[in-house]
C-alpha cells in the first residue's frame, strides 16, 4: 500500500510513500515522513494499492549490447503516524482539490489555507494546570486535622475547589498546605489539561427560540426543503439571524453540524454571544484575533466532534466539522469574504461548493446581495430566492435624507464636516437620550499632508501613495505598508515650511464632534482603536450599555450590529467609494454601504432617521439606496455590466506582476500578455502599471483576463505561467480568479 502525502514546506508537489506492513494509515492523517535526510510532517491525501510512480527505463550494457530494463525504485516509507484522528475528511480534501484547480494554485497552498497557523505549526502545547477538588464524603480512617486544617477543608468544600492558584489566592493559603491536605486524603490535587476557550469567563444567559413572523416562518420552511442554495434577501432588521438559528437547531436535531460565516471579526463577538446563548458549549469560534492557544484548542475541539456549531470569518469555511448539514454565509455580498493573499479564494463561493459536495443546506443572507448571487437566483435559477420585506419587530425602515454638500457652506467657504441639518439632528438625539452612529470609511486625521506653496503631498517612499496624518502621535502613516515618519518641517520639494492637512478621517471627525457637541460621549471604532485584543468586543459592549452617545467608525460598524437605542445614523462622504475610477464595482459597493449603514437606525421601538452627506446626490447608487430600492438598482447595474461584458456576465481574473526592478516587471508582464493573447476564448487587456503602481518597494504591473469560465482562465494561467515559476527571488506573479479588487 502507498500514500500520497502533501508536505507543507514543499509547494506544488505531492510525494508517494510506502505504508509499512502493520501500519493503518487513513486519508487525512498527519504523518511523519523522511524528506531530504530529515523528517517532516505531512498530510495523507490518498491511499492506493499501487505506487503512481513510474520509473524511467534505464539503459544497461551486457556483453557489449544495450537493452532496456526497469530500474528498481526504492520508495521511502512513512516513519510514523503523528495523530490517529484525521486532520482532513475526504470531503474537505475533495474541496481543496477543487479550490486548487479553480483558483490556479498548488494543492499544498490550498491545504495551508484550511489549517490555522497554530495547528500547522504544532508548537502550541496543551495548557496544564493544577486543580484542587474536595473529597466528599470522606472515607473512614483518615488522620485527624488541626482546627486550622479542618477550617481550610470546609472552605474548599464551600467553593468546590478550583485552580490551585485561585484557591490559594481566595483562601489565603499556600500550595504546600494544600498538598499536605491531599496527602492526608481530604482533597485531590492533580495536574489537568485545560481547554483554552474564547468564551471562558464570559457570562452568557441562555436564550430560547423567538416566535417567528409570517415572513420568517415562510423563509425557514423554504430553507429546510430547498434542493439548492437559498439566497435570503431580507431587509435590515428583518430577523435573518433568528431564521439562521432555528435552521441550525433543526440541523442539530438531525445529527448534523453547522458553520456560520460572518464577514468581519468585529461582528464575531456579538454573533458568538447570541449563538452561545442558544446552543451553549456546542459553539466554537475561529478567527485570527484569538490567541494561538485558543485557535489551536477550538480547531481541535471541532475536529474531535465536541463542537458542532462553528462561527467565524472566511477561514471558518474549512472548519473540520464531522457531518456538515448547514452552511450559512451572512452578509454574503461583503468583500471581506475574498482572501487577499494566495490562494485568493472567495469564502462565499467555497461555502456553496462545500455545501453542495457534502449535500448540506446552504443559506446566503443579505439585505444587499452581490450582483453575482442576485443573478444566480433571479435569472439563472441556480439559487432559490427568499424575500423578507418587513422588519421583525414591526417597525419600519428609517427615513433617509440625502444632503448635497455643495450647499452646506456659503460661497467661498470650505465645506464643513457636518451639515447644519445633521448637527441639529444629533443635538436632538442627545437631548432625548438616544444614540447615534456616524460612519466614515477613512481612518486617521487627514488623508493628505500637502505643501501649501507647491501643492506637493508627502508620499510613502515604499508605496508612492499619500501618507495619512495621525494627530494622536503626530505622525504620517502609510495605510498600505505601515511605514511612519514625523511630519517634515520643510517641503522636500520646494523647501518652504508651509503645510496643509487636507480632508478628514475618523480622528478629525472625533475632534470636530467634541467641539460641536462637548457633552457627547464618543467611541471611535477603526483599525487604530481596535488593534488591542478583545477591543472590538469591549467597545461594542460599552456602546450597548449606553456608556457612550455616539459610535463613530469605519466599515467595521457598517453591518450586522443591532443597537435598539440608535435612532440616528449619519453617513459622511457617502460618495467616496464612487471616486475609485478603476473599480467597476464602485456603484455596487456604494449602494451596499449606504443601505447597510442606514439599516443600523430604528431597530428598536423608536423610529430611525438617516442623513447621507454627498457631493453626488443624483447618482443612482445613492439615490436608490436612500429609497431602499435594491431591485431597481440591481436591474440598472446589471444592464450596464452586460453591455460591458463584465462580471457577473463574464469571468474576470487579474494577473499581477511584482518586483523590485521596474523594467523587469514590465518586460515579464508584456511577454505574458503576448502569450495570453494566443489563448483561445480570452479577452486580454494590455499589460500596464497597476492602479497601485508601487507597494512596499515592489513595482506592480497588471493584466486583466476576461472569459466565459473560470476553468478556462485558470487553464490559460497554468499554461502561460507555470505554478512553480510564479515566485522567484526577483519576481512574484499573483493570479486572482474572480478578482474583487483591481488595485
Amino acid at each position: 500500500m502507498f500514500a500520497q502525502v502533501a508536505i507543507e514546506q514543499v509547494p506544488n508537489m505531492l510525494f508517494t510513500y510506502a505504508i509499512p506492513e502493520g501500519m493503518e494509515v487513513r486519508v487525512g492523517q498527519r504523518v511523519s515522513v523522511p524528506w531530504q535526510r530529515i523528517y517532516r510532517l505531512g498530510y495523507v491525501i490518498a491511499v492506493t494499492e499501487t505506487s503512481p510512480y513510474q520509473p524511467k527505463p534505464k539503459q544497461q550494457a551486457v556483453q557489449g549490447e544495450l537493452f532496456q530494463s526497469q530500474a528498481s525504485v526504492a520508495v521511502k516509507a512513512i516513519h510514523e503516524i503523528d495523530d490517529e484522528l484525521p486532520y482532513f475528511s475526504e470531503a474537505i480534501i475533495k474541496l481543496l482539490r477543487w479550490l486548487a484547480d479553480y483558483y490556479s494554485v498548488g494543492f499544498t497552498l490550498a491545504l495551508r489555507s484550511a489549517l490555522p497557523a497554530p495547528v500547522r505549526a504544532g508548537r502550541v502545547g496543551d495548557k496544564a494546570v493544577f486543580m484542587v477538588a474536595p473529597i466528599s464524603p470522606l472515607p473512614t480512617g483518615l488522620p485527624a486535622l488541626s482546627a486550622r486544617q479542618l477550617n481550610l477543608y470546609n472552605e474548599i468544600v464551600r467553593i468546590d475547589g478550583g485552580k490551585m492558584v485561585q484557591v490559594c489566592k481566595e483562601l489565603g493559603t499556600t500550595p504546600a498546605t494544600l498538598r499536605k491536605l491531599a496527602k492526608a486524603g481530604y482533597i485531590t490535587c492533580e495536574q489537568m489539561v485545560v481547554t483554552r476557550s474564547p468564551l471562558k469567563g464570559k457570562v452568557i444567559l441562555p436564550s430560547k427560540p423567538l416566535q417567528l413572523t409570517v415572513g420568517q416562518t415562510a423563509a425557514l420552511e423554504t430553507i429546510l426543503h430547498a434542493d439548492r442554495p437559498v439566497l435570503l434577501f431580507g431587509v435590515t432588521g428583518s430577523g435573518k439571524t433568528e431564521v439562521y438559528m432555528q435552521a441550525i437547531a433543526k440541523t442539530l436535531e438531525e445529527g448534523r453540524d453547522a458553520i456560520m460565516l460572518v464577514p468581519e471579526i468585529s461582528l464575531t463577538p456579538q454573533t458568538v454571544s447570541r449563538f452561545a446563548a442558544r446552543f451553549g458549549k456546542t459553539v466554537a469560534v475561529l478567527h485570527s484575533a484569538l490567541s494561538d492557544g485558543e485557535r489551536h484548542d477550538e480547531w481541535h475541539r471541532i475536529r474531535r466532534g465536541e463542537a458542532r456549531v462553528v462561527v467565524g470569518p472566511r477561514s471558518a469555511v474549512f472548519a473540520p466539522v464531522r457531518n456538515l448539514g448547514l452552511m450559512i454565509v451572512d452578509e454574503e455580498h461583503d468583500s471581506g469574504y475574498k482572501q487577499d493573499e494566495s490562494p485568493r479564494y472567495s469564502a462565499r463561493d467555497v461555502a456553496v461548493v462545500r455545501a453542495t459536495m457534502e449535500k448540506a443546506r446552504c443559506i446566503l443572507g443579505s439585505a444587499t446581495p452581490s450582483l453575482e448571487s442576485w443573478r444566480n437566483a433571479v435569472t439563472l435559477g441556480k439559487y432559490t430566492l427568499v424575500k423578507m420585506t418587513e422588519r421583525a419587530g414591526g417597525g419600519r425602515l428609517p427615513d433617509v435624507t440625502v444632503l448635497d454638500m455643495h450647499d452646506a457652506a456659503p460661497p467661498g467657504q470650505p465645506t464643513p464636516i457636518f451639515s447644519p441639518p445633521l448637527i441639529d439632528a444629533m443635538r436632538n438625539r442627545l437631548e432625548r437620550g438616544e444614540q447615534i452612529i456616524l460612519f466614515l470609511n477613512r481612518r486617521g486625521y487627514a488623508p493628505t499632508y500637502q505643501c501649501d506653496a507647491c501643492k506637493e503631498s508627502v508620499v510613502c517612499p515604499k508605496c508612492n501613495v499619500k501618507m495619512t496624518y495621525h494627530v494622536k502621535d503626530d505622525t504620517l502613516r502609510c495605510h498600505l505598508c505601515g511605514t511612519w515618519q514625523r511630519p517634515p518641517t520643510r517641503c522636500p520639494v520646494c523647501g518652504l515650511p508651509v503645510f496643509n492637512r487636507l480632508g478628514f478621517g475618523t480622528q478629525r471627525v472625533e475632534t470636530a464632534l467634541h467641539a460641536i457637541l462637548p457633552q457627547a460621549r464618543i467611541i471611535r471604532m477603526d483599525a487604530d482603536s481596535t488593534s488591542r485584543r478583545h477591543s472590538h468586543d469591549e467597545l461594542l459592549a460599552a456602546f450597548r450599555a449606553k456608556e457612550a452617545d455616539v459610535l463613530l467608525g469605519t466599515q467595521m460598524i457598517a453591518k450586522g450590529l443591532d443597537f435598539p437605542n440608535v435612532t440616528l445614523v449619519g453617513i459622511l462622504a457617502a460618495d467616496r467609494s464612487l471616486d475609485i475610477t478603476y473599480d467597476f464595482r464602485a456603484a455596487e459597493r456604494t449602494f451596499q454601504l449606504i443601505a447597510q449603514v442606514s439599516g443600523r437606525a430604528g431597530r428598536g421601538t423608536l423610529p430611525g432617521e438617516v442623513v447621507v452627506q454627498t457631493f453626488q446626490p443624483s447618482h443612482s447608487a445613492i439615490r436608490l439606496a436612500a429609497k431602499w430600492e435594491y431591485e431597481a438598482f440591481a436591474a440598472e447595474e446589471l444592464e450596464l455590466r452586460a453591455d460591458a461584458d463584465l462580471p457577473p456576465f463574464k469571468k474576470l481574473a487579474c494577473v499581477t506582476f511584482a518586483g523590485k526592478d521596474m523594467d523587469e516587471v514590465a518586460r515579464e508582464a508584456r511577454a505574458a500578455e503576448r502569450k495570453f493573447k494566443a489563448c483561445r476564448g480570452l479577452a486580454v487587456t494590455p499589460a500596464m502599471p497597476a492602479p497601485l503602481e508601487k507597494k512596499e518597494e515592489w513595482w506592480r504591473w497588471q493584466i486583466l483576463l476576461h472569459g466565459d469560465s473560470a476553468k478556462g482562465i485558470a487553464a490559460a494561467c497554468d499554461h502561460v505561467l507555470p505554478k512553480e515559476a510564479r515566485i522567484t527571488d526577483t519576481l512574484r506573479i499573483l493570479v486572482d480568479i474572480d478578482a474583487v479588487f483591481l488595485a
